[in-house]
């Protein structure tokens, strides 16, 4: 796995640094999980600094068995050093078989409407068709609940395109879902 993936510095916004997460996440990880905002949307937030550890330990394991790939992504200084964690970025193989795969992401309230979700799924994307193979993927989905437009908004700048509407699946999935998809070469 080629780390870290880096989106290169525009005019309107910093760079960003895409790397696995490490045990000294965890700090960041837990205050950006206290955003209520973020927590209407998550399935699973993390509370304490145990829990974010199990969860940073899931994804390396998760990593060695190519079921997972998740990524810590960092805001970048004008040098390229990394400054600070401002999201998350998942891509999940519910079957190694298959040439599809789910991609999920959050992004820190303080870095909010700067193109963060949209550029680190972008690369996230590039990534995963370029490099998975056995079988080489060709599918990703996206899926958030239809309330959530912001994410439907960064799932149209990642060039995701809608595919569906899903039927609510309580108690995990209350309501109606968007599902987008995007289709490698």
């Amino acid at each position: 796995m080629a780390f870290p993936l880096v989106v290169e510095r525009t005019a309107m916004a910093s760079g960003l640094l895409l790397r696995p997460w490490v045990e000294q996440d965890i700090p960041a990880m837990v205050e950006a999980h206290r955003d209520p905002q973020m927590r209407r949307w998550l399935l699973h937030p993390i509370e304490t600094a145990e829990q974010a550890g199990t969860v940073i330990e899931s994804c390396q394991s998760d990593a060695k068995a190519g079921k997972r790939f998740s990524f810590a992504v960092l805001e970048t200084a004008a040098g390229g050093e990394a400054e600070r964690l401002v999201g998350g970025v998942s891509l999940r193989r519910p079957d190694a078989g298959t040439a599809m795969a789910e991609v999920g992401y959050w992004v820190a309230a303080p870095a909010r409407g700067r193109g963060v979700a949209p550029r680190a799924l972008q690369a996230v994307c590039a990534w995963a068709f370029s490099t998975i193979r056995n079988p080489p993927l060709r599918r990703l989905e996206l899926i958030h609940s239809v309330g959530n437009h912001a994410s439907c908004r960064v799932a149209e700048k990642a060039g995701f395109t809608l595919s569906a509407v899903l039927p609510p699946l309580p108690p995990d999935f209350p309501d109606d879902g968007h599902l987008h998809v995007r289709v490698g070469k």
